[in-house]
C-alpha cells in the first residue's frame, strides 16, 4: 500500500525550507525503494512548526516538525513512513493543542488536501454548496447568506447579504464579482493561505456569488508579492473550467460564470475597494468619491460585488450546511468564525480559526503562548498597521466587531501583532504616520499632508521639543485625519497613534535627564 507524505508548499513553509525537505525526502525514498507518494499540501497554519511534515497512517496523520533537510535521513531511519517515533514527532496532527482547539469551517480543508486536486476537494465536502445554489433562485441564495449573519472579513464588517442584494436588484447589462485579495496588512496571511492551500473554496464562493447576483464574470485582485498564490489560483481556475465548474454552464446549470486573476503592483491603498477598481481598470490606484457605491456603479461602471477572500471562502459552508448552522457560532452581531492571524513577538505564531467571542487575553497568553522573548506583553495591535494598540488592561475584550469598536479599536482583517515591554510606543505611533505618508494615494489633504506633519510632530516629541504642545498638536492632527479623510487609510491611521498616546503616555514624555558623573 502506497504511503502518503504531506509537505506544505505554502509560502510560509517554502520560506523555511520546505522545498529542500521535499527534495531530500524524494531522493531518499527513491534510493531506498520505498512505496511513498509525496503530496504538496497547503499549510495547517502552525507557523512555528513549519515545515510541518505529515505521514498518513491507519490511525490518522502523524506530524513532524519543524523539519530541516538535514533531519530527513534520521526521520526515515526512525520509521517516518510508518509514523515512527522521533525527536521531531508531534503525535497525531489533529491532537496538537493549537489545532485541536480550533473551529475550522472556512479553513477545514487547508493543509488537509492537495490544493490542486478537484477530486480531493469534492471528497472533503467541496462543491456541495454550489450544487445547492444552482437549484435555488438568486434571491433565495442572497437570503441564506443574509440570514447566516456573514459580514465582510476584510475589515469593514459590512453584511455580505445586503451587498449581494443591492447588486442583484441593480440594473445593468453586466455585473461583476471582484475578490479583494490585496492582503496588505502587517501580520495577515489568511487570504494567501486560502489561495495557496484551498483555492477551489474561493472559486466556489465566487461562483455562488455570481449565481446570486446575476454576475457572469469574476476577478481576483491580488498583489505581486504573492507569486505562489497567483500561480496556484490560475491553475485551479483552469482545472475548474475544464471540469465545468466555471464557464458557460456552471455544473451543467445553464448559468454562466467565469473568472480570472489580476495582479496589482502592491499599493496598500488598493485594498480600498474603489482604488482597487481603478487599478483593475488599468488606471492609477486612487480612491473614488462615494456615492455612487460600487454595488451600483463599480467595475467599468457596472454593478459590482466586492468581497474579501475570507468572506467569499466562507460562503460554501453556508450554502452546504445552512444559515442557522453558521449563525450558531459567534456572539452578538458577529456570527460564524474568524481566522485570527497571530504574529509578532509570540511563541506560537500562525492561523487560529475560531468562533467570534474569544477574549484577547486568551488568544495572547494561552493560544499564542505569550512572547517568544519571555518578557511581559506590553501591547497588542489588532487590525493591521491601522489598528489600535491594546494594553493588558483591555485583554478582556472579546473578539467581536462591536466590542472592539466600543474600545476605539477595530478587528480589521483579524491580524494580531504582539510587542513585549521593550517596545517604544512613540516610535510605533510615528511608524503609523510614516506608513500613511508613504502609502497615501494623495487624493485628499488630511491623509496626504496630515500624515507627513504627523511624522514631523512625532519627531519633535521624541527630541523633547515643546512636548506638551506637540502632543496636543498630534492629537489635533489625528482628529482632522479621522473625520476629514476620504477613505480608511487616512481615517484609521489615528487609531494606532491615539491608542499609543492614551494607553502608554509615559512613552510620549521626554526621557529623564541623566546627571553627569562628577
Amino acid at each position: 500500500m502506497t504511503t502518503k507524505i504531506y509537505i506544505p508548499r505554502d509560502a510560509a513553509a517554502l520560506a523555511l525550507g520546505a522545498d529542500k525537505v521535499a527534495k531530500a525526502i524524494e531522493d531518499l525514498i527513491a534510493a531506498r525503494g520505498l512505496d511513498v507518494t509525496i503530496v504538496r499540501n497547503g499549510s495547517r497554519g502552525l507557523h512555528w512548526l513549519e515545515p510541518l511534515v505529515e505521514v498518513e497512517t491507519p490511525e490518522g496523520r502523524v506530524a513532524y516538525g519543524p523539519v530541516k533537510a538535514r533531519d530527513v535521513a534520521s526521520l526515515i531511519d526512525a520509521g517516518l513512513v510508518d509514523g515512527g517515533n522521533h525527536a521531531l514527532c508531534l503525535g497525531k496532527t489533529e491532537e496538537i493543542p493549537f489545532l485541536k482547539q480550533q473551529t475550522r469551517l472556512t479553513f477545514a480543508r487547508c493543509g488537509v488536501i492537495d490544493p490542486l486536486s478537484l477530486d480531493d476537494y469534492r471528497a472533503h465536502g467541496g462543491l456541495r454548496g454550489l450544487e445547492n445554489a444552482i437549484s435555488m433562485e438568486p434571491m433565495a441564495i442572497v437570503t441564506q447568506v443574509t440570514e447566516s449573519g456573514l459580514r465582510g472579513r476584510g475589515g469593514a464588517g459590512f453584511p455580505t447579504g445586503i451587498k449581494w442584494k443591492t447588486v442583484l436588484e441593480a440594473a445593468g447589462e453586466r455585473k461583476y464579482i471582484v475578490c479583494n485579495a490585496d492582503e496588505g496588512d502587517s501580520g495577515t496571511f489568511a487570504d494567501r493561505m486560502i489561495m495557496e492551500g484551498d483555492p477551489f473554496v474561493l472559486i466556489e464562493g465566487m461562483a455562488v456569488a455570481g449565481l446570486a447576483t446575476g454576475a457572469t464574470k469574476g476577478f481576483i485582485y491580488t498583489r505581486s508579492e504573492y507569486p505562489h498564490a497567483i500561480a496556484t489560483m490560475a491553475q485551479a481556475i483552469e482545472i475548474a473550467r475544464r471540469a465545468g465548474v466555471l464557464g458557460q454552464s456552471v455544473l451543467g446549470s445553464g448559468r454562466a460564470f467565469d473568472m480570472e486573476v489580476r495582479t496589482g503592483a502592491g499599493a496598500y491603498v488598493c485594498g480600498e475597494e474603489t482604488a482597487l477598481l481603478n487599478s483593475l481598470e488599468g488606471k492609477r490606484g486612487i480612491v473614488r468619491a462615494k456615492p455612487p457605491l460600487p454595488a451600483h456603479k463599480g467595475l467599468f461602471d457596472c454593478p459590482t460585488v466586492i468581497n474579501n477572500v475570507i468572506s467569499l471562502a466562507s460562503v460554501p459552508v453556508i450554502m452546504d450546511k445552512g444559515a442557522s448552522f453558521y449563525r450558531d457560532f459567534g456572539m452578538g452581531r458577529s456570527r460564524g468564525t474568524i481566522p485570527i492571524q497571530i504574529a509578532g513577538n509570540v511563541k506560537h505564531s500562525g492561523l487560529f480559526e475560531t468562533a467570534f467571542g474569544l477574549a484577547l487575553g486568551e488568544i495572547i497568553d494561552h493560544i499564542a503562548g505569550g512572547t517568544a522573548t519571555g518578557r511581559p506583553v506590553k501591547a497588542v495591535q489588532v487590525g493591521g498597521p491601522l489598528g489600535a494598540y491594546f494594553p493588558r488592561a483591555l485583554f478582556d475584550t472579546p473578539f467581536d466587531y462591536e466590542a472592539f469598536a466600543a474600545r476605539d479599536g477595530l478587528i480589521g482583517h483579524a491580524g494580531i501583532v504582539v510587542f513585549d515591554d521593550t517596545a517604544d510606543m512613540l516610535k510605533q505611533a510615528r511608524f503609523a504616520m510614516e506608513f500613511c505618508a508613504i502609502e497615501s494615494c494623495g487624493k485628499c489633504t488630511p491623509c496626504r499632508i496630515g500624515s507627513t506633519r504627523g511624522v514631523e510632530v512625532a519627531d519633535k516629541i521624541a527630541a523633547g521639543i515643546e512636548p506638551e504642545k506637540n502632543r496636543e498638536l498630534l492629537a489635533d492632527l489625528c482628529n482632522t485625519m479621522k473625520f476629514g479623510s476620504l477613505c480608511a487609510l487616512g481615517g484609521f491611521t489615528p487609531y494606532p497613534v491615539v491608542s499609543a498616546m492614551t494607553h502608554f503616555p509615559d512613552d510620549f514624555k521626554p526621557a529623564p535627564l541623566v546627571e553627569a558623573a562628577e
